[in-house]
Protein backbone atom coordinates (compact mmCIF):
# COMPACT_ATOMS: atom_id res chain seq x y z
CA UNK A 1 0.00 0.00 0.00
CA UNK A 2 1.24 3.51 -0.84
CA UNK A 3 0.04 6.81 0.62
CA UNK A 4 0.83 10.27 -0.77
CA UNK A 5 -0.65 13.76 -0.42
CA UNK A 6 -3.93 13.89 -2.32
CA UNK A 7 -4.94 16.47 -4.89
CA UNK A 8 -8.11 18.51 -4.59
CA UNK A 9 -9.58 16.56 -7.51
CA UNK A 10 -8.83 13.21 -5.79
CA UNK A 11 -10.58 14.40 -2.62
CA UNK A 12 -13.66 15.58 -4.53
CA UNK A 13 -13.87 12.34 -6.50
CA UNK A 14 -13.33 9.99 -3.53
CA UNK A 15 -15.66 11.77 -1.12
CA UNK A 16 -18.41 12.06 -3.73
CA UNK A 17 -18.09 8.40 -4.77
CA UNK A 18 -16.97 6.55 -1.63
CA UNK A 19 -18.26 8.47 1.42
CA UNK A 20 -21.86 8.42 2.63
CA UNK A 21 -21.95 12.21 3.11
CA UNK A 22 -20.96 12.97 -0.51
CA UNK A 23 -19.59 16.23 0.93
CA UNK A 24 -16.02 17.45 1.45
CA UNK A 25 -15.93 20.44 3.76
CA UNK A 26 -13.21 23.02 3.01
CA UNK A 27 -11.14 21.63 5.91
CA UNK A 28 -10.96 18.22 4.21
CA UNK A 29 -8.34 19.84 1.96
CA UNK A 30 -6.00 20.83 4.84
CA UNK A 31 -4.11 17.53 4.84
CA UNK A 32 -5.67 14.97 2.48
CA UNK A 33 -3.91 11.67 1.85
CA UNK A 34 -4.45 9.48 -1.23
CA UNK A 35 -4.35 5.71 -0.80
CA UNK A 36 -3.11 3.32 -3.50
CA UNK A 37 -3.03 -0.47 -3.31
CA UNK A 38 -0.12 -2.72 -4.31
CA UNK A 39 -1.37 -2.71 -7.92
CA UNK A 40 -1.03 1.11 -7.86
CA UNK A 41 -4.83 1.51 -8.12
CA UNK A 42 -6.37 4.58 -6.50
CA UNK A 43 -8.41 3.45 -3.49
CA UNK A 44 -9.60 6.81 -2.16
CA UNK A 45 -8.59 9.37 0.44
CA UNK A 46 -8.19 9.92 4.16
CA UNK A 47 -8.69 13.59 5.00
CA UNK A 48 -7.36 15.41 8.03
CA UNK A 49 -8.25 19.01 8.79
CA UNK A 50 -8.14 21.76 11.37
CA UNK A 51 -11.47 20.66 12.77
CA UNK A 52 -15.02 21.90 12.76
CA UNK A 53 -14.44 24.73 15.24
CA UNK A 54 -11.52 26.59 16.79
CA UNK A 55 -12.26 25.42 20.34
CA UNK A 56 -12.02 21.72 19.46
CA UNK A 57 -8.64 21.40 21.21
CA UNK A 58 -9.72 23.23 24.37
CA UNK A 59 -10.63 20.08 26.40
CA UNK A 60 -7.05 18.88 25.84
CA UNK A 61 -5.36 22.25 26.47
CA UNK A 62 -4.37 22.43 22.80
CA UNK A 63 -4.49 25.31 20.35
CA UNK A 64 -5.13 25.33 16.61
CA UNK A 65 -2.19 23.64 14.90
CA UNK A 66 -1.66 21.23 17.80
CA UNK A 67 -4.52 18.91 16.80
CA UNK A 68 -6.13 17.66 13.62
CA UNK A 69 -9.49 16.07 12.98
CA UNK A 70 -9.70 12.94 10.87
CA UNK A 71 -12.60 14.22 8.80
CA UNK A 72 -13.20 11.66 6.05
CA UNK A 73 -12.25 8.08 5.31
CA UNK A 74 -13.44 7.72 1.71
CA UNK A 75 -12.09 4.41 0.42
CA UNK A 76 -13.46 2.05 -2.24
CA UNK A 77 -12.47 -1.24 -0.60
CA UNK A 78 -9.64 -2.07 -3.04
CA UNK A 79 -7.02 -1.28 -0.38
CA UNK A 80 -5.40 -4.09 1.56
CA UNK A 81 -7.07 -3.00 4.81
CA UNK A 82 -8.79 0.16 6.03
CA UNK A 83 -7.11 -0.04 9.42
CA UNK A 84 -3.68 -0.38 7.77
CA UNK A 85 -4.42 2.67 5.58
CA UNK A 86 -5.39 4.69 8.66
CA UNK A 87 -2.28 3.52 10.54
CA UNK A 88 -0.04 4.56 7.65
CA UNK A 89 -1.82 7.92 7.39
CA UNK A 90 -1.18 8.53 11.10
CA UNK A 91 2.54 7.84 10.52
CA UNK A 92 2.50 10.45 7.71
CA UNK A 93 0.90 13.02 10.02
CA UNK A 94 3.49 12.30 12.75
CA UNK A 95 6.34 12.75 10.28
CA UNK A 96 5.05 15.76 8.34
CA UNK A 97 3.13 17.69 11.01
CA UNK A 98 5.48 17.80 14.03
CA UNK A 99 3.41 20.38 15.94
CA UNK A 100 0.32 18.10 15.96
CA UNK A 101 -0.04 16.39 19.33
CA UNK A 102 -3.50 14.83 19.04
CA UNK A 103 -5.91 13.47 16.44
CA UNK A 104 -9.66 13.73 16.98
CA UNK A 105 -12.41 11.97 15.06
CA UNK A 106 -16.09 11.18 15.25
CA UNK A 107 -18.23 8.16 14.37
CA UNK A 108 -21.70 9.08 13.11
CA UNK A 109 -24.30 7.18 15.12
CA UNK A 110 -26.99 8.14 12.61
CA UNK A 111 -25.16 5.96 10.09
CA UNK A 112 -24.95 3.10 12.59
CA UNK A 113 -21.22 3.68 13.08
CA UNK A 114 -19.59 2.81 16.40
CA UNK A 115 -16.02 3.62 15.41
CA UNK A 116 -14.86 0.12 14.54
CA UNK A 117 -12.00 1.53 12.43
CA UNK A 118 -10.84 3.68 15.36
CA UNK A 119 -11.05 0.73 17.73
CA UNK A 120 -9.03 -1.40 15.28
CA UNK A 121 -6.29 1.24 15.19
CA UNK A 122 -6.17 1.76 18.99
CA UNK A 123 -7.78 5.17 19.31
CA UNK A 124 -9.20 6.07 22.72
CA UNK A 125 -12.98 6.41 22.98
CA UNK A 126 -13.62 9.74 24.68
CA UNK A 127 -17.35 10.40 24.75
CA UNK A 128 -20.82 9.85 23.39
CA UNK A 129 -22.12 13.18 22.14
CA UNK A 130 -25.88 13.51 22.17
CA UNK A 131 -27.08 15.91 19.51
CA UNK A 132 -30.37 17.72 19.98
CA UNK A 133 -32.56 19.47 17.46
CA UNK A 134 -33.50 18.71 13.89
CA UNK A 135 -31.66 18.18 10.62
CA UNK A 136 -33.15 19.17 7.26
CA UNK A 137 -32.64 17.64 3.84
CA UNK A 138 -31.50 20.50 1.63
CA UNK A 139 -29.52 20.42 -1.62
CA UNK A 140 -29.11 16.62 -1.49
CA UNK A 141 -27.67 16.46 2.05
CA UNK A 142 -28.73 16.57 5.67
CA UNK A 143 -27.85 19.84 7.43
CA UNK A 144 -28.56 21.48 10.78
CA UNK A 145 -30.54 24.22 9.07
CA UNK A 146 -27.98 27.01 8.77
CA UNK A 147 -28.92 27.78 5.18
CA UNK A 148 -27.75 31.38 5.05
CA UNK A 149 -31.02 32.33 3.33
CA UNK A 150 -34.62 32.52 4.43
CA UNK A 151 -36.08 29.14 3.59
CA UNK A 152 -39.35 27.72 4.81
CA UNK A 153 -38.12 24.69 6.75
CA UNK A 154 -41.64 23.27 6.93
CA UNK A 155 -41.43 22.21 3.27
CA UNK A 156 -38.20 20.25 3.80
CA UNK A 157 -37.86 16.66 5.00
CA UNK A 158 -36.60 16.62 8.58
CA UNK A 159 -35.34 14.16 11.16
CA UNK A 160 -34.05 14.20 14.71
CA UNK A 161 -30.36 15.08 14.79
CA UNK A 162 -28.19 12.06 15.44
CA UNK A 163 -25.32 11.77 17.82
CA UNK A 164 -21.61 11.19 17.44
CA UNK A 165 -18.98 9.13 19.19
CA UNK A 166 -15.73 11.00 19.81
CA UNK A 167 -12.35 9.28 19.54
CA UNK A 168 -8.89 10.68 20.27
CA UNK A 169 -5.40 9.49 19.30
CA UNK A 170 -2.20 10.84 20.92
CA UNK A 171 0.72 11.61 18.64
CA UNK A 172 3.03 12.81 21.40
CA UNK A 173 4.01 10.91 24.55
CA UNK A 174 2.83 13.75 26.79
CA UNK A 175 -0.74 13.24 25.50
CA UNK A 176 -0.97 9.50 26.30
CA UNK A 177 -1.79 9.85 30.01
CA UNK A 178 -4.49 12.45 29.28
CA UNK A 179 -6.05 10.20 26.64
CA UNK A 180 -6.03 7.26 29.05
CA UNK A 181 -7.58 9.40 31.77
CA UNK A 182 -10.40 10.56 29.46
CA UNK A 183 -11.05 7.18 27.85
CA UNK A 184 -14.13 5.07 28.32
CA UNK A 185 -14.88 1.48 27.23
CA UNK A 186 -15.44 1.10 23.50
CA UNK A 187 -19.06 1.23 22.36
CA UNK A 188 -20.32 -2.03 20.91
CA UNK A 189 -22.13 -2.64 17.64
CA UNK A 190 -25.88 -2.88 18.08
Amino acid sequence: MKLIRATKQAVKFAVHNYHYSKFASPRCYDYPIAVFNDKDEFCGVICYGRGAHASMGKPYNLFSGQYLELMRVALNGKQESTSKAISLSIKMIKKNCPSVKLLISFADKRQGHTGVIYQATNWFFHKDIKTVGKEYYYKNKWTSGNFGKKIDKSILNKRDAGGRLKYIYPLKKEMVSLCKELSKPYPKNA
